[in-house]
Parts: structure tokens; C-alpha cells; sequence
């Protein structure tokens, strides 16, 4: 059974239109999740230790000023094209798009204002929330009227994030959240004690401002081999690596399937990711600094947390034999990621 309400979490500064921001709390027996109107983020996501204690697993903020200035996008839904575009630029039936550039030469997330910086319209479900906001033609430098749906369901255990989006022109789009987790509870110092599996036989190499190179490399023999379950620490000294930020290759196809999975051994929750995306862009919080103040004034230093973010792969628009980024008028967008939440 989950119980759904909602409640005012403050109002947007007047330069930004001044609006009402909710949070919508989501409660089942094992599981609490606040997610804002604001940018659909997850700002708050508590599941049960292996001796019932809750605790909140995903960094943010407290208040909302928090999540207006810049942050590194914690529990945001980012788009209309999540990852990095290379040089911020792409061509599509003979027409050239330029996008801001927000990290090194590439754009980044949507761009200078993204899904993640906007009011979103809520509608309440029985077990949910569904947010939908119109992303106008030009928004961003992105062509076309897209309409976009983002549904957040709890039920027992498992929080679903459906997205569905229309175009009214031919657009590129890749949709996910962007929460960052920490099973040991947010403020905690670092994931170096999280076990992680991620279900890729292949990913994306990356150039040094981190756009895929279009070599979809074998991960057999590499430090990208997750298939088997590796102690995050030791794995990133074992192969020297300053952590990840790479595109995880899954087996294609439109169904429901296990990507990922993460264990905390001291506490002995786990969190299960599933989705019907092509990727998974795996993040260690590397660019973390422990400059912003977070919940009940905890720090998140560099490795305080991990992503997931389910999603299409990076500069696929430029990259012909990636997966299809493109929406089409009459097409619908469709893609659901669950996470799963249990102990062990």
C-alpha cells in the first residue's frame, strides 16, 4: 500500500517567474521518497538497513535554494539530452543546431537551463506522481514542441520512473535522473565499501572531455569488466582509475531487464537498477569537492556517492551506429527505469 501527499516546499525567486514548488511524498512499508515539482528531482529517498533502521540513501539539499543555485544536478530529471553532445553541435536533414556549451567544449544535460531548472505541472496518482511540462521549439537550441511526461510509482520495494515525450519536429532525446546514492545514508564519507555489478559486455571509451570516441569497446580483461560484483575502492586502486564516468553498453531491446546492482555489506541494503534503455552511464561523484553544504549540513566530499543514470548513449546524435536518439512526429518516447530496493 503507498500513500501519496503533497505539500509546499518554497517559492521560486521572481527573476524565475516567482511559482509554487511542491513535494510530493510517496510512502510504501520499505520505502519514502519526496520528489519537488521543481526539475522532478528526488530530494529525499529513505529504504530500510538490514535491521529495519530507515535511512535517506541520495544526496541534495534541505531547502530549495539549494537546488536553484548551482549544483551538480542531484536528483534532477535531465534533458532534452542527458550526457554530453559534442561541442554542442549536431546536424539533422541538412540543418545545423548549435547548443550552449556548459562542460569544457561540449554541452551538457540540456544545456544552460535543462529539464532540471524548471517548474514542472504535477498531476497526483494513486500510487504516484506524474509531472508534464511542453519544452517549446528552440528551447535550448533544440528543435521542436516536445511534450514530456515523467511518472515517479512506488510500490513495496520499487520505485518506477516512466518518461514518455511527442514531438512536433524531429529532435534528439535522452531522458534520466540523475540521484545520487549513497546506501550507507547521505553524508557519508565515501561508496569505497559498495560492491557494484553492472551487466555490460561492452562500453564506451572516451576522449579527455569525455565524448565517446565511437569505438564500443569489449570489457572483458579491462577495469570496465563489472559483470561479476567488485568492492569499489579496491577496484579503483587496483586499476589506478580516478573513478568512473563512462557509458555501459546493455543488450538492446525494448523489455524490462536487470543492468546493475549495488550492495553495501555494513548496512545490507541493495539497490537493484532495471530499465528498457541502451545505456548506463556509470558516475563515481568524482568532480564531488565538499564545497556544498548538503542535508543536515553534511558535506559531499569526491566519491561520496554513485549514479546510474539509465539513459541513450553520449553523442549518439553524431554517432550514426549508436542507438537511435531521434524522435520523430507521430512517434512516442517511452523508456522506464525501476530501482529496486532490498537487504541482504
Amino acid at each position: 500500500m503507498t500513500t501519496v501527499r503533497r505539500e509546499a516546499f518554497g517559492r521560486m525567486p521572481p527573476e524565475e517567474g516567482g511559482g509554487e514548488v511542491e513535494k510530493f511524498v510517496l510512502q510504501s512499508d520499505s520505502v519514502r521518497v519526496e520528489i519537488l515539482s521543481f526539475g522532478c528531482i528526488i530530494a529525499t529517498l529513505e529504504t530500510k538497513d538490514r535491521d529495519g533502521q530507515f535511512s535517506d540513501i541520495v544526496l541534495g539539499f534541505d531547502t530549495l535554494e539549494g537546488y536553484t543555485r548551482k549544483h551538480p544536478f542531484f536528483g534532477a530529471v535531465v534533458g532534452r539530452v542527458a550526457n554530453r553532445i559534442a561541442k554542442g553541435r549536431f546536424s539533422l536533414d541538412g540543418k545545423e543546431y548549435q547548443l550552449f556549451i556548459n562542460n569544457g567544449p561540449n554541452s551538457l544535460h540540456g544545456g544552460a537551463k535543462g529539464f532540471d531548472k524548471v517548474l514542472w505541472s504535477p498531476q497526483l496518482l494513486p500510487n504516484g506522481v506524474r509531472f508534464f511540462r511542453l519544452s517549446p521549439d528552440g528551447e535550448e537550441g533544440y528543435p521542436g514542441d516536445l511534450k514530456v511526461w515523467v511518472t515517479y510509482t512506488l510500490s513495496g520495494r520499487e520505485l518506477a520512473i516512466n518518461y514518455q515525450a511527442q514531438t512536433s519536429k524531429t529532435t534528439p532525446i535522452s531522458l534520466t535522473n540523475h540521484s545520487y546514492f549513497n546506501l550507507a545514508g547521505q553524508g557519508s564519507r565515501d561508496v569505497y565499501d559498495h560492491q557494484i555489478s553492472i551487466e555490460a559486455d561492452s562500453y564506451l571509451p572516451v576522449d579527455d572531455t569525455k565524448i565517446p570516441t565511437g569505438e564500443v569497446a569489449a570489457v572483458q580483461g579491462t577495469a570496465f569488466d563489472l559483470r561479476q560484483p567488485v568492492e569499489l575502492g579496491k577496484h579503483l586502486q587496483k586499476f589506478h582509475l580516478d573513478g568512473f564516468d563512462h557509458n555501459f553498453c546493455l543488450h538492446q531491446g525494448q523489455d524490462r531487464r536487470l543492468v546493475a546492482r549495488v550492495f553495501h555489506p555494513p548496512s545490507g541494503r541493495t539497490m537493484e537498477v532495471h530499465t528498457t534503455q541502451p545505456g548506463v552511464q556509470f558516475y563515481t561523484g568524482n568532480n564531488l569537492d565538499g564545497s556544498l553544504k548538503g542535508k543536515g549540513a553534511a558535506t559531499y566530499p569526491k566519491h561520496s556517492a554513485l549514479c546510474l543514470e539509465t539513459q541513450n548513449w553520449p553523442d549518439a546524435v553524431n554517432k550514426a551506429h549508436f542507438p537511435n536518439v531521434l524522435l520523430h512526429p507521430g512517434e512516442e518516447y517511452n523508456h522506464t527505469t525501476w530501482l529496486v530496493f532490498n537487504t541482504a
